[in-house]
């Protein structure tokens, strides 16, 4: 059964820097492409950071390019999201998951997240 844990959230001040941790079970992390999101209060659920499948090559949200680093430990089946320089803006609850084929019902499953809050 798939499961997601995250990790590492807290309270920080501006220009903070946390580590968030994702730790899944029930497949191979090394064998999807994943992706950290976020959703503050209100808005909609937004995308951090896609990892590929590959592990080599990944993709940021304009707002943290250059902050944040996604990196993703296949030994635990464990990704990362080490955020920098955190902005009040980055306060949000921040998930992890796989990206599964659209047909695929376990692309419905989430974690309950982990909350990031920056505030001075």
């Amino acid at each position: 059964q798939v499961q997601y844990v995250e990790s590492g959230g807290g309270m920080v001040q501006p220009g903070g820097s946390l580590r968030l941790s994702c730790s899944a079970s029930g497949f191979t992390v090394s064998n999807y492409a994943m992706t950290w999101y976020r959703q503050a209060p209100g808005q909609e659920r937004e995308i951090v950071a896609v990892m590929s499948r590959a592990g080599d090559n990944v993709v940021y949200h304009d707002a943290v390019k250059g902050r944040f680093i996604m990196s993703r430990d296949s030994a635990i089946n464990t990704v990362y999201l080490q955020m920098n320089n955190l902005k009040p803006e980055a306060t949000a609850r921040y998930y992890c998951k796989a990206e599964w084929p659209k047909s695929d019902l376990r692309g419905t499953i989430w974690g309950p997240g982990t909350q990031v809050t920056v505030s001075s």
